[in-house]
């Protein structure tokens, strides 16, 4: 029996994937693979290097700091969260990234991208927390019109939700029977057209038509995953764990109050479920 974790995005919404990762991590919760898309990959890397609170604490810190997310950032960088400040100084300088632990530990950890020429998501297994594979969690969380486009060995890629926002299928093909899926909307979410289509099209239609093509299926895309989803938990080979409500935050948030009570939310949604993790995965 092999387990894997998966962890859907949601910007900021992502500090409830990381109250919930957080406590699994404190009672000693180990997968033989995990995946995350755009904030799951960016906040889902510290399981790797066993950081627990690591994604809050910077959270926290950084908040109002306008080279981590900001509209300045945005206009002087092209990138709303600022890359060399999130995916260089804060890792390297400011809230030390542990990589030799993330190297030895055995898990797999994958991250999603999407190919802006063919709209297809790429899965990238992160060996290493630096070089290539640091420009793919990057990638994975670039989200499109606030982000610059990021290139990989001749490749173009944005945010892995495009394309597929909640890869359990994918973490079922490397092998894992049982997976544990973090959501980061509640039961009962329909995914409906985003407001941003339009721009969108003007921005990217032009070169990058099956980008366009991909962000007008994702409602589509991200409903049949939930279907597949429930169908999965149903037949004892997922364990979903969801926000009760929607999410009392936006996609950028520098209220302290906010983004602690969403990653209270995920914590005390993984605490209610300890019992029935560890029966899952077999760790009592």
């Amino acid at each position: 029996m092999k387990y894997g974790l998966v962890m859907e995005g949601g910007a900021m919404r992502g500090l409830f994937t990381a109250g919930v990762t957080d406590v699994l991590m404190e009672n000693g919760f180990t997968f033989d693979s995990s995946v995350g898309v755009s904030a799951g990959a960016c906040f889902g890397c510290n399981y790797k290097s066993g950081q627990h609170g690591r994604a809050i604490r910077y959270n926290l810190r950084f908040r109002n700091e306008k080279r981590y997310c900001s509209w300045s950032s945005l206009i002087h960088t092209g990138d709303m969260f600022g890359a060399e400040f999130c995916y260089h100084t804060i890792p390297e300088k400011l809230d030390l990234f542990d990589n030799d632990t993330y190297e030895s530990n055995p898990m797999s950890f994958f991250v999603v991208g999407t190919d802006i020429n063919t709209g297809k998501a790429v899965y990238h297994n992160c060996r290493t927390a630096g070089g290539d594979d640091l420009e793919w969690i990057r990638a994975s969380a670039s989200m499109p019109l606030v982000s610059r486009i990021v290139k990989i060995g001749g490749r173009e890629f944005l945010d892995g939700g495009i394309s597929d926002s909640i890869p359990l299928r994918f973490m079922e093909s490397t092998g894992c029977d049982r997976n544990i899926v973090i959501l980061t909307q509640p039961r009962g979410y329909i995914k409906t057209q985003s407001r941003t289509l339009g721009l969108v099209k003007l921005r990217y239609g032009r070169k990058y038509p099956q980008l366009v093509r991909a962000f007008e299926e994702r409602p589509r895309m991200y409903n049949d995953e939930l279907r597949y989803i429930a169908s999965a938990e149903k037949a004892g080979r997922a364990l979903v764990i969801a926000p009760p409500e929607k999410l009392p935050i936006g996609h950028v948030e520098h209220d302290m109050d906010k983004l602690l009570e969403v990653y209270r939310i995920g914590r005390n949604a993984a605490r209610a479920r300890l019992a029935e993790i560890r029966a899952f995965l077999g760790q009592e």
